[in-house]
């Protein structure tokens, strides 16, 4: 992947989503690339938190960083405090943007990408693999089983997805990039988180690469954020969905799928969604990493 140009924070949101889609698709993993696929036009894409694992990806990884002395608490809150200001003001003065997100990816900076995989691996195991859901992983399984390719499409740092795509079996895994020098994190982005827009991106620039045919895909999320990704196949499916997401799929007739089971689970859905809506930005960005190509 070439370095991306210096001035790349004049870039606007769509330049960015459009260049985070594509890094994620070129940064995609696939480990079944000797394997034919039984299907090859059709796939599916799954987004990771709260549709294959419960809560959010990222608050796993930041906790099991934190408890490694990756960064520090002061280095978290102080990212999280730029960029709630800026959630709350509302600043849309690009260079203002561009400084909150440049200084809530700082801390990382110095890191190696060895280091990062490695103790991904170990927090997966701790944190994340007893939070896979059964109902979810069985539908990939089931896409699998039919000779169709499966991709975990998330705002998650690459390194991340990566590692729950090889561990659950699945094609490979699209996720959001930064860059590297000589195997050193440079704390910066390849674009933006991929999120929204820029998940759309990715899968379009996947399904030109590999020659998919979207309207034979499927795709699957809890989030109503996740409508350009969902609204790109021919077979959306929301699972677990959010109040606005499950509205909107009853509303054009799409399936849905729900494993949460009672009140309790419920409530704590509700909490680690304002969870993770309030940090997801400062820390998936803060964590997005990823090799330069």
């Amino acid at each position: 992947m070439p370095h991306p140009d210096r001035h790349r924070h004049h870039l606007n949101l769509q330049q960015r989503s459009t260049l985070a889609g594509e890094a994620a698709a070129a940064a995609a993993e696939v480990e079944t690339a000797l394997v034919t696929p039984a299907d090859p036009f059709s796939a599916a894409f799954f987004d990771v938190d709260n549709t294959v694992m419960q809560g959010a990806s990222i608050f796993h990884l930041a906790r099991g960083l934190h408890r490694r002395d990756f960064f520090t608490t002061r280095d978290i809150l102080g990212a999280a405090w730029k960029q709630a200001y800026f959630r709350v003001v509302g600043v849309e003065d690009p260079e203002h943007v561009a400084e909150a997100r440049n200084s809530a990816l700082s801390f990382i900076a110095g890191h190696t990408v060895s280091e990062l995989e490695e103790l991904g691996e170990e927090i997966f195991d701790e944190a994340m693999a007893h939070r896979i859901w059964p109902g979810t992983r069985a539908l990939a399984q089931m896409h699998l089983d039919q000779g169709q390719r499966v991709w975990l499409v998330t705002a998650a740092p690459i390194e991340i997805a990566t590692i729950i795509a090889r561990r659950l079996g699945l094609t490979g895994a699209m996720g959001t990039v930064s860059e590297h020098v000589d195997g050193v994190y440079t704390g910066q982005l390849v674009g933006d988180l991929l999120h929204g827009p820029a998940k759309a991106e990715a899968i379009k620039a996947l399904a030109a690469r590999e020659g998919l045919d979207l309207s034979a895909c499927s795709a699957y999320s809890d989030s109503y954020n996740d409508l350009p990704m969902l609204s790109l196949v021919g077979d959306p499916i929301a699972i677990n969905p959010d109040a606005r997401l499950r509205v909107h799929a009853r509303a054009q007739g799409w399936r849905i799928r729900d494993y949460r089971t009672g009140r309790k689970a419920a409530r704590a859905g509700l909490v680690v969604g304002a969870v993770a809506g309030g940090v997801s930005g400062t820390v998936a960005a803060a964590l997005a990493l990823r090799r330069r190509r």
